[in-house]
């Protein structure tokens, strides 16, 4: 009788060790490949760690986007209005990419304000902004009503 009980709390004990080993590994995984929007306002704060995996937002700045010659390098300033951020990318464009309008970097901050992307996504149809664009240069708008009226 003692035997079996004895087995039963190992096999227990052994269960719940592989379900909460199982756990830690997904959740380090998941961490990993967590890519939180950040707006360029918030990425001149300083609330970004240089390294961090991230995913920038806002209206490219006219006049900002440099093309390398030799290779497919690009680098272009975005904007919220409220901050300003250079995103250099190696690779194609997206063709609805333009001066002026909203995009999303996915990739890694190096310094405070570059951002060197692996993705970068364009909106679709004249009409969309990325959410995360949008809600960020909505609040910059309101942070400068709020500067006016003061």
């Amino acid at each position: 009788m003692r035997k079996i009980r004895k087995r039963r709390l190992q096999l227990v004990i052994l269960l719940l060790v592989g379900v909460g080993a199982t756990t830690a590994i997904a959740l380090t995984a998941l961490q990993q490949n967590i890519n939180l929007f950040y707006s360029p306002a918030q990425i001149v704060a300083g609330e970004v760690q240089p390294g961090e995996r991230l995913r920038a937002g806002g209206m490219v700045v006219p006049g900002t986007v440099t093309r390398d010659s030799d290779s497919l390098a690009v680098r272009f300033d975005v904007t919220d209005y409220q901050g300003q951020v250079t995103i250099e990318y190696t690779g194609i464009l997206p063709d609805l990419f333009e001066e002026g309008q909203g995009i999303v970097a996915v990739g890694r901050l190096q310094s405070a304000g570059l951002v060197v992307a692996d993705e970068v996504l364009a909106k679709h149809d004249e009409e969309y902004m990325p959410p995360e664009v949008a809600r960020a240069l909505e609040a910059a708008e309101e942070a400068m009503r709020t500067l006016e009226a003061e």
